[in-house]
Parts: structure tokens; C-alpha cells; sequence
């Protein structure tokens, strides 16, 4: 920062000399362009979703990098979903059936599938989460993640998968930002400002043709992962395609129960 003078101009002997004093320079013509627009930072997040991805990090560092074999598998029996606890009966086992619903989520199991997820929560979260404030966003999270769980319990009853990734919930929130955030041609507000448009209903989205053909490749992406054909890495180990969908259904279907800004009226 320049520091301006801090008193009046003096002499070499510190007395004051009013008819010594330089005369400042005439003031330059002001410019009469157009102002500058203050720079945006590179990552402009909201607090909640920097601390979510901060989170996922940490988990991950701790599970694959920090944590023994046998703490892991410990992390894996208290935070992961398996459809497998449901077949017996609740009141015989612990209350991991309770909470694992939701805090799979928030395990990666791979470098990889840690980085593509928090590409894409970041992508789409911020909107949301800007859209719908943080606590109706934390509930979003927690039962968009359980839907996914059951969809993918519901195809996989009692066998012993093991499902852990923000990937659900991150299909809940595209299908979210599908309702909003691809205006048509009668709204033209700048990609900052996504959030603030209308709500369209379940219907009018799959009218705009860029949520059709988004939804469209989103659907045969994940027909090419349940027929075994990976699009992400070889070594980024089974997709759980199911739970995908079950994410997806949930977000687009009813994103407008936590949507506090008014939708647009069926035409």
C-alpha cells in the first residue's frame, strides 16, 4: 500500500517554508472508460461446501494414509452401507443401520474417485447450496444420500456390498440444478447469479432442451457403467450405478421441498 504524507512539507532544518513547498501537479483528466469489475476470486465456494470437501479430504488421508488395517476396517464397519445389516434384525446389531445411510458419503476409495467427486460437488453444490442456504443443504445431503443407499439396497438385497462415495448425493444435486440453474430464453442472468432464477417444474425442465440432452447422456452414462463398460479408470474399482440413479430421481423429483425461491407456473 503507497503511504501518503503524514504532515506539511518542511525544510531541510524541519521549520516550515510555505513558499518552498513544491506545488503538487495538476490532477490528470479523469478516464471516461467504463470502471473496472472487481476481480473474482479463482474459487469462490460457499463456507458449508469448502468445509464438506475439506472433510472428504481429511477422511481420506486418514483411511487410506494415516489409520492400520485394522482401524480401516473398523472405519469401514462404522461408516460405510451394506445392505447385508438389513436382512437381520436392528434390535440384534449396533446402530451403524442408522447413521451408515449417510456417512458412506463422505468415504472415498481412491485418489481418483476422490478428485472426479469434488470436481463435481463443487460444480454443482455451490448453486444449490447458494440457492437453498445450508441447513435445507445438509438435510438435501443427508437424505438424498439415504435414497441412493436404498435404491441400491433395494437391487441388491442382502448381498455384501460395500458402498461408500459422495457420488449419490452428487446425482441429487445435478438433478437439482436441472430445475434451476438451465434457464431458458426468457431469463438472462449471469452464471454468478444461476441461483436466483425461477424453479421449473418436474415437467417444463425436460422442455429445455439442454436439461433434456444433459439428462439424456447423464442416463446413458450410467447404462454404460451397469453393463460394464468404466468411464472413469480401470482401477477406480465397481461404480454403483444403482445408487446413482436413486441419487438422481430423488433431486429432480423433489428438489422443490426444499426450495425456498418461487417456481415458475405451469404454462
Amino acid at each position: 500500500m503507497d503511504e501518503s504524507p503524514k504532515g506539511p512539507w518542511t525544510n531541510d532544518d524541519g521549520g516550515h517554508r510555505a513558499s518552498d513547498a513544491p506545488v503538487p501537479p495538476a490532477a490528470a483528466p479523469a478516464e471516461t472508460g467504463p470502471p473496472d469489475r472487481p476481480r473474482q476470486p479463482a474459487l469462490n465456494l460457499p463456507p458449508l461446501l469448502t468445509l464438506i470437501l475439506a472433510l472428504l479430504v481429511v477422511l481420506f488421508v486418514l483411511d487410506q494414509y494415516v489409520l492400520s488395517s485394522s482401524m480401516r476396517s473398523l472405519l469401514l464397519f462404522e461408516m460405510a452401507f451394506t445392505p447385508l445389516r438389513y436382512v437381520y434384525p436392528l434390535a440384534d446389531q449396533g446402530l451403524e443401520w442408522l447413521w451408515t445411510p449417510v456417512t458412506y458419503s463422505l468415504l472415498h476409495g481412491s485418489i481418483e474417485h476422490l478428485l472426479f467427486n469434488g470436481l463435481w460437488l463443487a460444480a454443482f453444490g455451490a448453486p444449490v447450496l447458494r440457492r437453498i442456504g445450508a441447513s435445507r443443504f445438509i438435510v438435501f445431503w443427508a437424505l438424498s444420500a439415504a435414497a441412493a443407499a436404498f435404491f441400491h439396497a433395494g437391487l441388491n438385497w442382502g448381498e455384501e456390498t460395500i458402498l461408500i462415495g459422495a457420488s449419490g448425493v452428487i446425482s441429487a444435486l445435478m438433478a437439482a440444478a436441472c430445475r434451476f440453474a438451465f434457464p431458458s430464453g426468457r431469463f438472462s442472468l449471469g452464471g454468478s447469479e444461476v441461483h436466483r432464477l425461477p424453479r421449473q417444474t418436474i415437467i417444463g425442465a425436460m422442455r429445455n432442451r439442454t436439461v433434456l440432452i444433459f439428462t439424456i447422456l447423464w442416463f446413458l452414462g450410467n447404462i454404460l457403467i451397469a453393463v460394464g463398460i468404466p468411464l472413469v479408470g480401470a482401477d477406480s474399482g465397481p461404480i454403483a450405478w444403482d445408487a446413482h440413479v436413486g441419487g438422481f430421481v430423488f433431486g429432480y423429483l423433489l428438489f422443490g421441498l426444499f426450495d425456498p425461491v418461487a417456481g415458475e407456473r405451469p404454462a
